[in-house]
């Protein structure tokens, strides 16, 4: 059981070097900046002139923060 309870909650976590509440914390961070992407798309998308470049942007800084990790 406790195998099995690692597996399910720390094994990712530590492969990149994180604890639980850590790598919770940086996850919850990057969804929410995609979601603000996502606005951003969705507004750009019946608006075109609101946001022109801000999703781009967004998932731009989305891959450094994973790249940098």
């Amino acid at each position: 059981m406790t195998r099995l309870l690692n597996h399910i909650f720390l094994d990712h976590p530590r492969s990149v070097n994180e604890g639980y509440f850590e790598h919770g914390k940086f996850a919850f961070g990057f969804a929410f900046k995609l979601f603000v992407a996502a606005f951003f798309a969705i507004v750009h998308a019946v608006i075109p002139c609101l946001f022109k470049a801000n999703a781009s942007k967004a998932v731009r800084d989305l891959h450094a923060m994973l790249e940098n990790r």
